[in-house]
């Protein structure tokens, strides 16, 4: 047989591709021939489903970009990094501060591989496509997986289950993260493992040190499964990396690129006074009883488990919940322990495959019947969560019209030129980071050497970031008053100033 290194290394995915399917016979005539046809067999389904997952997911995420409701935090960072990268320097982003390097903040160089595609496309649109992409594919080897352990009926639930999760839904609707990139990662590292095939698991498992830096931890949890159920040298051997991995990028990495000269998340731990971290200090009691309060926790928990069935409790994969459950309960910050955002989007991957692998591990006890009632619970949960989440948007008439105030503040932001520095307000940013340098009014501490060229305001943008309207309208009115930028048109609440020259500062003075 000729040497075939998809097939050795990853063999999930050469399956996928080659496999024969056996099926059986259909009789011309038979009602249930098309359904039939396409749904028995697994690879038609599973790229059929994450074919309309993406096509929903680029569905909200462009169209909100497009009705301006995307923000500088975080798409216009995001793209500010990978323009960068694009163009081969580092990821200094603007928006987070003068000469800010990204890598300082999170520990992400996997980021690097939407590059090539930008260069093509400079546009942020091409960051959101990808981030579809990413998600819709991870759909594939879970439903591979459970059409093998189960058959078409449960892997059809498993798929629309998982792709309309809202831990998902969440994450493409803020747009854009670098935790796109695990969800697939996960999700073809843990159907590998879930099947035994351990040297796969690894492998796909790796790369998570370089999509953030606390997934190494969750890395060490896949490799301590896969040293129970598997070989213990390389269970063993991922565990120690992942704990190291995670260790060196918190405390060596981040510092030693951070302008501060620490790890800026640390400070999103709530504080306490007994054990030592790197520069603060926290209470074991305080800790503890921070860790189950307030009650939005076990709402989070419970929302995560419920779309499942519950299966995923029957599961040891569930234990890989536990890293990010724990760092995300023990912070201050209520937007971590809540359902909101990006910050679920690693968890689905990880309770399906634990849904997956507790149908396969406990076929005995779990007979059809019993199987029926999970399944049904999971999809009542996700039909019954549909209209509070974002997936919503599509069938919403205001996601397919363009508001007239967004043409109007199209032709102001055409009046900026390429190549411009701006400081705009957080939901006209990512408007122009594709062909200007662009900051935050208000931001910028110590200042930029050099005022921005141009001010772009938007009096009713809802996100009050980076500091409350008020204040970002003082310092937009005061640059004016104070003869230093000029009026250029002011329509329906938007605002463009521009740098006044020396000559005409002098005549105002």
């Amino acid at each position: 047989m000729p040497h075939n290194p998809i097939a050795r290394w990853f063999p999930d995915v050469s399956r996928s591709l080659t496999q024969p399917v056996a099926t059986a016979p259909i009789r011309s005539g038979d009602a249930a021939g098309w359904w039939r046809r396409t749904w028995v067999r697994p690879r038609i389904q599973a790229w059929v489903l994450a074919g309309l997952f993406f096509a929903a997911y680029c569905a909200i995420s462009v169209r909100r970009h497009q009705r301006f409701q995307s923000t500088g935090y975080d798409l216009g960072i995001f793209e500010q990094a990978i323009r960068a990268y694009a163009h081969g320097g580092l990821p200094i982003t603007p928006l987070k501060g003068p000469g800010f390097d990204l890598l300082g903040d999170h520990f992400h160089p996997l980021l690097v591989v939407f590059a090539p595609f930008y260069r093509l496309f400079p546009t942020p649109l091409t960051l959101l496509v990808g981030q579809a992409a990413l998600t819709a594919v991870a759909v594939v080897p879970l439903v591979l997986w459970a059409h093998r352990v189960r058959g078409p009926k449960v892997s059809a639930w498993v798929g629309l289950s998982f792709g309309a999760s809202w831990g998902l839904a969440e994450m493409i609707h803020f747009d854009f993260h670098e935790v796109c990139l695990a969800v697939p990662l996960l999700a073809f590292a843990l159907a590998a493992a879930g099947q035994q095939r351990w040297r796969a698991a690894a492998l796909w498992g790796l790369p998570l040190l370089l999509v953030k830096e606390d997934l190494g931890l969750t890395l060490a949890v896949l490799g301590g499964y896969i040293a129970w159920r598997g070989p213990k040298r390389l269970g063993w051997s991922l565990a120690v990396a992942g704990v190291l991995g995670s260790a060196l990028e918190m405390l060596v990495i981040l510092p030693s690129i951070n302008s501060g000269g620490s790890f800026d998340y640390w400070n999103e731990i709530s504080s306490g006074s007994t054990v030592a971290v790197p520069g603060h200090h926290l209470s074991l009691l305080s800790t503890a009883l921070h860790f189950f309060w307030p009650p939005t926790k076990y709402l989070t928990v419970l929302m995560l488990l419920a779309p499942t069935g519950f299966l995923a409790l029957r599961s040891p994969l569930a234990l890989l919940l536990l890293p990010t459950l724990g760092w995300r309960f023990i912070s201050a910050n209520p937007s971590y322990f809540g359902t909101s955002e990006h910050y679920s989007a690693v968890l689905m991957p990880i309770v399906f495959a634990a849904a997956v692998e507790a149908m396969d591990r406990d076929r005995e006890r779990l007979g059809r019947r019993r199987l029926r009632q999970h399944c049904a619970l999971g999809l009542a949960v996700t039909v019954g969560t549909l209209p509070l989440h974002p997936l919503v948007e599509l069938v919403e008439p205001s996601t397919w019209t363009t508001p007239a105030r967004v043409q109007v503040a199209a032709r102001i932001m055409a009046l900026i030129p390429d190549g411009a520095t701006v400081a705009a307000t957080n939901r006209l940013a990512p408007q122009l980071t594709d062909r200007a340098t662009v900051t935050l009014i208000c931001q910028q501490t110590p200042p930029p050497p050099e005022p921005p060229q141009w001010v772009l305001f938007d009096s009713t943008d809802p996100t009050k970031f980076p500091c409350p309207m008020p204040q970002i309208a003082a310092e937009v009115a005061a640059d004016q008053s104070s003869g230093r930028y000029r009026l250029v048109t002011r329509q329906d609440g938007i605002t463009l100033l521009r740098l006044a020259t020396p000559d005409r500062q002098s005549r105002a003075g």
